[in-house]
């Protein structure tokens, strides 16, 4: 089942993308002070306690004013609204209550989804209640007092946001979704048409031809394949608001929906920037992979092409150093029945889950070769043991003594030892590193609310 979203909603200027990048522990958002710096919707992984979810910054909403991009800003938030579990409506305390505040609480009323209320800015936790009680005009529950900058409040404020997140196991699923994603004219669509054997999509030498996510069944082996075919993704510049514009995003929404990505890439053109963002976007959104060279027919080769441009390849892609390769030409038909085998792989090993045992015997053979790295101070980390806390992609939490001894170099030579030993080709993995501090924090946000009552 794919990860839960929290939609982080409210005024310009409220704090929203410092309030994300404290849920998500980065500084991915941009903060600046000055309204309207976010404008599309931006998902960041998180996790409170034992619970993972995905957290979605939206652009600063104003009802009163068509200027520009807001209109563009109001949908991108009913589109996060749309696909969240929950939804934070974050205000001002030190602002106060607005008519904006009361228009977005009147506007969120009429959407179904649950809303918890964060009054930001409450640096000071005394202070911060008085700040808060004003914001029970709003009719929305509790408000919580919270500091995006410092982090006060925002244990309670997580606590109940826990309580609106699906828990449910993942279901089996009976059909593999694969996206079938690339920049205009790669031959995505002649690619769809040569596993159909038919015409089923518009296949055109004019770039931009397919403007929606066309999705299309097909069966091999007794295995049902939904692909997704969707609209050429180009650089955000060059993209028109408009038919161009939602099919992007419908494109972008098919990546999350996907189990398997196809990326394509045109043999002829290489690699581009465009190519690598969208590498990105499929890494950062967990999604199995596999890279697909079209036009693989139209080059001149000798006996090392291809070894020359599957290094140059993966040179440029190394968002996707895990994913498997093959070269293929839509036209003809070469190599695409290939494909399916490969997304089978990819699928099995997205979705694999690894007993905890097996995991903890590579964490001792990989720090028995390698141990954790020494501080300036002389402490050392610790790896106490891991487990396998989901799937799709495989995810591991090691638990350590502290999270900040372990220097990105050791946290990449543990991910590659749990691929040499455990596999997982075709998927990203996610480790993560949770220390005592996590527990205690959780603890603290308890003390709190015990004091407040």
């Amino acid at each position: 089942m794919p990860l839960p979203i929290v939609a982080i909603i409210g005024r310009p200027n409220v704090g929203k993308s410092t309030l994300v990048n404290r849920l998500a522990n980065s500084q991915d958002a941009i903060v600046h002070d000055e309204p309207g710096i976010t404008r599309d919707r931006t998902y960041r992984p998180a996790y409170w306690g034992d619970r993972e979810y995905q957290v979605v910054d939206t652009g600063g909403l104003v009802f009163d004013d068509e200027t520009e991009f807001l209109p563009l800003i109001r949908e991108q938030a009913l589109a996060a609204l749309a696909e969240a579990s929950a939804a934070i409506f974050v205000v001002d305390g030190q602002t106060g209550l607005t008519g904006g505040d009361e228009s977005i609480a009147s506007w969120l009323r009429l959407q179904k989804v649950p809303v918890i209320l964060a009054v930001n800015k409450c640096e000071s936790e005394n202070i911060g209640l008085t700040q808060a009680a004003d914001f029970w005009q709003l009719g929305l529950g509790e408000p919580y007092p919270v500091s995006g900058i410092h982090g006060n409040g925002t244990g309670e404020l997580l606590d109940e946001l826990m309580t609106h997140l699906p828990t449910e196991v993942e279901p089996e699923i009976d059909e593999i979704k694969v996206a079938i994603i690339g920049r205009p004219n790669v031959g995505k669509s002649s690619l769809l048409n040569a596993f159909l054997g038919e015409n089923r999509a518009i296949v055109s030498p004019i770039s931009g031809t397919t403007r929606d996510a066309i999705d299309t069944l097909v069966e091999r082996n007794g295995q049902t394949y939904r692909l997704i075919d969707t609209a050429g993704i180009r650089k955000k510049k060059n993209v028109e608001y408009g038919a161009e514009f939602f099919g992007i995003n419908r494109a972008f929404k098919a990546i999350r929906r996907a189990n398997v990505i196809l990326l394509v890439i045109d043999a002829i053109d290489g690699v581009t920037d465009q190519d690598q963002k969208l590498a990105d976007r499929i890494s950062q959104e967990g999604r199995a992979c596999i890279i697909v060279v079209n036009k693989w027919d139209a080059i001149e080769k000798d006996s090392d092409t291809i070894y020359e441009y599957e290094r140059e390849v993966r040179t440029r892609l190394y968002f996707l150093d895990w994913a498997e390769m093959i070269f293929v030409s839509a036209m003809s038909g070469q190599r695409v029945e290939k494909i399916i085998e490969l997304v089978d792989k990819a699928f099995s090993e997205h979705k694999r889950r690894v007993a905890t045992a097996v995991i903890n015997e590579v964490i001792e053979e990989a720090t028995s070769w390698h141990s954790a790295p020494v501080t300036r101070q002389g402490k050392q980390g610790k790896i106490y043991y891991g487990t396998q806390v989901r799937s799709q992609p495989p995810t591991i939490a090691l638990f350590v003594n502290d999270p900040k001894r372990f220097t990105e170099n050791y946290r990449r030579y543990m991910e590659s030892q749990f691929r040499k030993h455990l596999g997982f080709t075709g998927t990203p993995m996610r480790l993560l590193w949770r220390g005592k501090k996590v527990r205690e924090s959780e603890q603290s946000s308890t003390n709190r609310a015990l004091r407040v009552k």
